[in-house]
């Protein structure tokens, strides 16, 4: 029986990030878990579809945008279940242990993990706690900490939307807080924008992006703004 899983990793010029979010994956090539891992690239200019090509991904070529970009991967993908990780988010390395158990107990629910970031700023901490807080008790995770769910059960609830921004809120909404559990293991993702524009002024600035989003704001005037 071939493995269950597909990865799917949606990515537009993420060289500096890529590798290390591929090397986290080979846990769960050793065990078995993987059948393939899918990069779903929107055109990148650096050295990021190669990359993925010496790591034996499969590369395929997306209109830029993540939802455009996760919705190809996913079109592309064979396995019975999808994992979507960011370029710049490597897992924990105990990640297959906990997913396959999630697999195997709950094909009903999908799952993301915990946030962490790769910084040892004490600000990351505190934005950490916030974030996973905010998943558990809202069941809003977003896509930094990444998806696992069934292809039946994302088939089930429309996929990812081809949207420019809050794809990973949308999805989440869809599946909403009883069909998703976050998992014991870690998604450690890249610190480089809130130590680029400040912890807490990116923070407050994505938090009111959230705010405005369900409040009824369109994902294409959010995404001006985001930019």
């Amino acid at each position: 029986m071939p493995a269950p899983l597909s990865v799917i990793i949606p990515a537009l010029n993420a060289a500096a990030d890529l590798p290390l979010a591929l090397e986290s994956l080979l846990p769960g090539l050793e065990a078995g878990l993987i059948r393939e891992v899918i990069v779903a690239d929107g055109g990148s200019t650096d050295a990021t579809r190669a990359i993925a090509g010496s790591a034996g991904a499969n590369l395929i070529e997306s209109a830029p945008g993540r939802g455009k970009q996760l919705r190809a991967g996913a079109g592309a993908a064979r396995g019975e279940w999808f994992l979507f990780l960011h370029a710049d988010t490597a897992l924990s390395r105990d990640w297959p242990e906990r997913a396959a158990a999630h697999m195997g107990t709950r094909p009903g629910q999908a799952a993301s993990f915990k946030l962490k970031y790769r910084s040892d700023a004490r600000e990351a901490r505190w934005l950490e706690g916030r974030a996973n807080r905010r998943a558990r008790w809202m069941g809003l995770p977003y896509g930094d900490q990444g998806l696992l769910i069934s292809r039946a059960l994302y088939e089930e609830i429309g996929g990812f939307a081809d949207v420019p921004l809050m794809e990973d809120v949308m999805i989440v909404r869809a599946l909403g807080k009883k069909r998703l559990v976050i998992l014991d293991a870690e998604a450690r993702t890249s610190a480089a924008k809130y130590e680029r524009d400040g912890w807490r002024k990116r923070a407050w600035s994505n938090a009111w992006l959230l705010t405005r989003f369900l409040l009824g704001a369109k994902p294409e005037a959010l995404a001006k703004a985001y930019r």
